[in-house]
């Protein structure tokens, strides 16, 4: 099955990625040739239309090449009739013989839970989100905005090694995304973390720090800059940041290609899914 979609073809698969998932056609064709990029996009024919999209965006996890799946959605006259599953079987040969070790997704509901594990996947990267009141500190200073996509590569090699990595050019259109959102970082020597604020309230999509006190410290800093005094943390699983609270959530699947390997405490964030 040749798979890999030609570029000519991408515009027809802006049009298919909008009309299932909204957006602009612009915000789409970043997603194939730049958070994607050409050779990893990959898609269903039928009498020369493409009728089906799965990207495979290049990425690492503790030391091994592998592809996190974007965007699959197959045209609405199509579905049910096995071409999504006939595509994620042919993509993923094709990554095995890349060498990819891996495949990993996350469900856009809890029903497509239970259609990914029929196709060879199975649950990882639970994350826990949990409430917490944030103190008054005068004193707490930080920096804000400063984090480029270079920048974000090297704060979770240093605070986060066991994260799920993207390239370069999937940091820069992950991050583009976020600031265009209206995110904000903050960042000091112990740790760094990306925030909403909505209200009174700060939601942080990512926080990694040494220590809880560091952590606190970035909270104390960010409601000296925003006013908020309440904060949402969406923290993984397997963080040791503030153990015991919150409940993990199913958040993520892989699929192992060849031997598995120990994800217990590996983290998948930020990989445009939910931001």
């Amino acid at each position: 099955m040749d798979c890999v979609a030609r570029r000519e073809e991408f515009p027809a698969l802006a049009e298919l990625f909008v009309d299932s998932f909204g957006g602009t056609k612009e915000f789409a064709l970043s997603v194939l040739e730049n958070f994607s990029g050409e050779g990893n996009v990959f898609t269903a024919r039928q009498d020369g239309v493409c009728t089906a999209l799965l990207c495979a965006v290049p990425v690492t996890l503790l030391g091994r090449s592998g592809a996190y799946y974007y965007g699959l959605t197959t045209r609405p006259d199509q579905r049910g009739n096995g071409v999504m599953t006939a595509l994620m079987d042919a993509v993923g040969q094709e990554l095995a013989r890349r060498g990819a070790a891996f495949a990993a997704l996350i469900p856009a509901s809890e029903r497509l839970f239970g259609f990914y594990a029929a196709r060879g996947f199975e649950k990882a990267f639970s994350k826990r989100v949990l409430h917490r009141q944030i103190r008054n500190n005068l004193w707490a200073q930080a920096e804000f905005d400063t984090v480029t996509a270079k920048g974000l590569q090297t704060l979770r090699r240093t605070f986060a090694p066991e994260a799920m990595e993207l390239n370069a050019a999937g940091y820069t259109a992950v991050l583009t995304d976020l600031y265009s959102l209206g995110v904000t970082s903050v960042c000091t020597d112990h740790g760094y973390g990306l925030f909403f604020q909505k209200g009174n309230e700060l939601r942080f999509v990512e926080l990694f720090a040494e220590s809880d006190r560091a952590a606190v410290a970035m909270l104390e800093a960010a409601r000296q800059k925003t006013g908020a005094e309440n904060a949402v943390l969406e923290l993984g699983e397997g963080q040791t940041l503030f153990l015991g609270e919150g409940s993990p959530r199913d958040y993520g699947m892989i699929r192992f290609f060849g031997q598995p390997f120990d994800v217990r405490d590996a983290y998948m964030r930020l990989m445009l899914d939910d931001e």
